[in-house]
């Protein structure tokens, strides 16, 4: 398992990656990160209008509902380590 260390450390090497991510990764960037510091969604999925970077996010981070923030924050490095590798 990461540490919050290790954790933190990757979230700081995830901005100097270079060459951007496709949105898709971006996303599970992001929806990793959330579910490793702040666990399951909460609220309500943004509804009606036009935001579609909005309801993407929700709906990636709602995506790992029910997974444990130790198990994201492992699959966050490990996306990032992966990242720099592809790179």
């Amino acid at each position: 398992m990461a540490t919050p260390e290790e954790f933190e450390a990757a979230a700081a090497r995830s901005k100097e990656l270079p060459t951007k991510p496709s949105n898709t990764v971006l996303l599970q960037l992001y929806s990793l990160y959330k579910q490793a510091s702040e666990g399951d969604v909460s609220g309500e999925r943004p509804g009606g209008g036009f935001d579609f970077k909005a309801i993407a996010k929700y709906d990636a981070w709602s995506s790992l509902k029910g997974t444990s923030p130790d198990d994201a924050r492992q699959q966050y490095v490990d996306l990032v380590s992966s990242l720099f590798q592809q790179a």
